[in-house]
């Protein structure tokens, strides 16, 4: 059976939002496993690899903290608080593809990934703002300087991910929803 991560990432997204939520409101039970268990089961037999799912959803909640001290600086003019809950996750998510995830998610994909998610499930400028904080992402990872040709060679691959929207990061703000 093939896999189908786009459907996985919407799980896990939408397990995040409920984890952040009950989280906020003091709900000592809220267990990302546990959650995400009951998101997945509806879904089991379209999505194939679950285990990603699993593995995405408890990396980016074990490193909201973490995750959120990396992404306030790449849009300063927002702060986490006054972001979406929705774009707040889908940044997380994004950003921890591709910081922690690189070896098995191709940086393109994170990047495109992402941004689906920004325009499925976001306000009107989610995707612009999810794209802009990611192409920056993207640009001090892997447009560092380096010394490593062939590393060069396969990140130039994946140069594309980043839309003429990335440039405007700051211009569109997200919806202010926590």
């Amino acid at each position: 059976m093939a896999s189908n991560r786009h459907l996985g990432r919407i799980i896990v997204l939408q397990s995040l939002y409920e984890y952040e939520f009950r989280t906020k409101a003091g709900d000592s039970t809220a267990e990302i496993d546990a959650i995400v268990a009951k998101n997945i089961e509806p879904y089991a037999k379209a999505l194939g690899d679950t285990e990603f799912v699993y593995a995405l959803a408890r990396g980016v909640s074990s490193l909201f903290n973490e995750l959120d001290e990396y992404i306030q600086p790449l849009a300063p003019e927002w702060p986490l608080a006054s972001i979406a809950a929705i774009d707040r996750n889908v940044l997380r998510m994004g950003v921890y593809e591709l910081t922690k995830s690189d070896a098995a998610v191709p940086p393109k994909v994170a990047i495109n990934e992402a941004v689906e998610l920004a325009k499925a499930f976001g306000s009107d400028n989610s995707s612009k703002f999810v794209n802009g904080v990611l192409g920056t992402t993207y640009r001090q990872i892997y447009e560092a300087p380096n010394t490593n040709h062939d590393q060069e060679e396969s990140q130039a691959a994946a140069a594309d991910a980043v839309t003429p929207e990335a440039e405007n990061q700051g211009a569109t703000s997200p919806a202010s929803q926590s």
